[in-house]
């Protein structure tokens, strides 16, 4: 037990040195472009309604509201402003507000000096907490000190996310090289720090390193091969225009693929290597060859569910853009050859030919640890309760 909370002990204070040395490096980057995004925008608070209205913009009839607000914070905190909602933009549908609300305000000069304000948004942070609360209460209640432990495995991973990657890429470092190193450090950590030092985090981690490498590859090869520049995503060029940092959109697009095959990676390779522990528990006889094919028809159906997973989750979030094509009646040959339909096309085959590539990795090095790793007590015990299964 004291062995225990040592072992604890340590990977927490690894992981609170790690994320001290990367705060340290974030606050010394040199180059790192000033960006202005969100830079003129304060909160307020709705003191009245002045008017109301319908109107027409197009084929859209909406309310409008003329909204006298209350500056909460910056340079002219305290001040009132009216702001126009609605007459000039289409609005969300049924989207009112009333005296006490809060919103975000963007604030603007004309050439004469006038001060002006413009919505922005609606203030979420409330609501977020209380979801996020409710989200940490879950985790914790459903698995106990593991949940605890997952918790603070996702605040490193985004630690590493804040004050590592981003810096580092902004101020124009290569985005690949940067998301690489970024990928072993949250997996340096965040894997034992929710598992423990057992056989299985080690093959789970060794299964998602070799995973990644494959991924890296493969999205290097591919997108040179289709010819992909990263100047198909809008969010991208917007980014090139606010900085004057010269960043390789390609390279970013390439970082991004490899960041975003972590998430799903992660349950893959430590439910694999679960698995493959506790069919060698159930009959230690069995041969390596044996252990290895009933772990792969396991991982089979694993693969098959979530390669399904990310295609659908890909789908999602591009959802706007599949009806905008839908609705144009173009032909899909030509479709498919516009840029910001292949990076999505590439990136979730990159994805799940990665996933498809973990299952194996993962379970040779799972069975041969599990068949040879009492012959090194350093490597510590099988380990339990990895995967999907609760303690």
């Amino acid at each position: 037990m004291k062995a225990e909370r040592r072992f604890w002990a340590w990977i927490l204070l690894l992981a609170v040195a790690a994320l001290w040395f990367l705060r340290a490096r974030a606050a010394h980057t040199e180059t790192l472009p000033d960006l202005a995004y969100g830079s003129e925008t304060v909160r307020a608070e709705v003191v009245r309604v002045l008017d109301s209205g319908e109107i027409t913009l197009g084929e859209i009839t909406q309310p409008w509201q003329l909204l006298e607000v209350r500056l909460l914070e910056g340079e002219y905190a305290g001040i009132p402003m009216q702001v126009d909602y609605g007459r000039r933009q289409v609005r969300p549908g049924g989207q009112t507000f009333a005296p006490g609300d809060r919103l975000l305000i963007t604030l603007g000069k004309r050439p004469d000096g006038t001060l002006t304000a413009y919505y922005a948004d609606t203030i979420r942070w409330p609501q977020l907490a209380w979801l996020t609360a409710l989200f940490v209460l879950a985790i914790v209640l459903i698995s106990g000190w593991k949940g605890v432990r997952s918790l603070l495995a996702m605040l490193y991973s985004l630690g590493v996310i804040v004050w590592y990657i981003i810096p580092h890429i902004l101020a124009g470092d290569d985005p690949v090289q940067i998301s690489i190193a970024g990928a072993v450090l949250l997996l340096g950590v965040t894997l034992y720090l929710t598992y423990g030092w057992t056989q299985k985090t080690h093959a789970a981690f060794l299964g998602m390193i070799g995973s990644l490498l494959v991924t890296g590859v493969l999205a290097w090869l591919f997108v040179s091969w289709t010819g992909l520049t990263g100047y198909g995503d809008e969010d991208a060029l917007y980014l090139m225009q606010m900085t004057t940092v010269q960043i390789n959109l390609r390279g970013l697009l390439l970082g991004g693929m490899i960041i975003g095959a972590l998430g799903v990676l992660d349950d893959l390779v430590t439910t694999q290597a679960a698995a493959v522990f506790e069919l060698y528990a159930a009959n230690p006889r069995q041969s390596m060859a044996d252990l290895v094919r009933r772990a792969l028809h396991i991982g089979q159906d694993h693969v098959a569910a979530t390669v399904n997973t990310l295609v659908l989750a890909y789908t999602g979030a591009s959802l706007p853009m599949l009806l905008i094509f839908t609705l144009g009646g173009s032909e899909v040959g030509k479709l498919l050859n516009f840029e910001f339909i292949a990076e999505e096309i590439v990136r979730t085959l990159i994805g799940s030919l990665g996933l498809i590539a973990a299952v194996p990795l993962t379970t040779v090095l799972a069975a041969w640890l599990a068949r040879n790793g009492e012959h090194w007590p350093f490597l510590g015990p099988a380990g339990g309760g990895m995967g999907h299964s609760h303690d």
